[in-house]
């Protein structure tokens, strides 16, 4: 697969801005890291980013996701191995990914509030917008980079 733009030798500054970006960290800070990742995850499998998928299903294992609900993640709501926190979240995350298709957002956000802080439903939905705009360049430029090299940038970009 070839990029069609590099992204990052063609604009940079702005690039490593984007990806340490001061709200994607402030989202994710003090948030839990196996949830953060299946939220990634699953907005990632919705927007059909093979890249993030890759990668987030790789640093969900880091944070000590199980198999097991990796895989089922398409199905969560069939899966009985996901807590109705778990579930607030990943709907909230669907709601917000297919905005577009008419979701059910009240609906998403009567069950989201019922089991999140209006600062962590803040800090989740952030988290989904940050990862649904990185789908967004991955897919359109057609980027795919190992999980390691991303890593590997992300602490040399530091």
């Amino acid at each position: 697969m070839n990029p069609r733009v590099n992204v990052f030798a063609a604009a940079p500054a702005l690039m490593k801005d984007f990806r340490l970006g001061s709200m994607d960290l402030a989202a994710t800070a003090n948030f839990d890291p196996k949830l953060t990742e299946l939220v990634k995850l699953r907005a990632s499998q919705i927007n059909g980013c093979a890249n993030c998928i890759n990668l987030h299903a790789t640093e969900a294992r880091d944070q000590g996701e199980t198999e097991q609900r990796i895989y089922l993640l398409p199905a969560w709501r069939e899966a009985p191995c996901y807590s109705a926190r778990e579930r607030a979240a990943l709907e909230w995350t669907e709601a917000l990914t297919r905005l577009s298709e008419g979701f059910a957002l009240g609906s998403a956000y009567e069950t989201l509030k019922a089991h999140f802080s209006a600062e962590e439903q803040v800090k989740l939905t952030i988290t989904i917008n940050v990862i649904n705009g990185w789908n967004r360049l991955a897919v359109g430029f057609n980027l795919f980079a190992d999980p390691a090299q991303i890593k590997a940038a992300n602490q040399s970009a530091a």
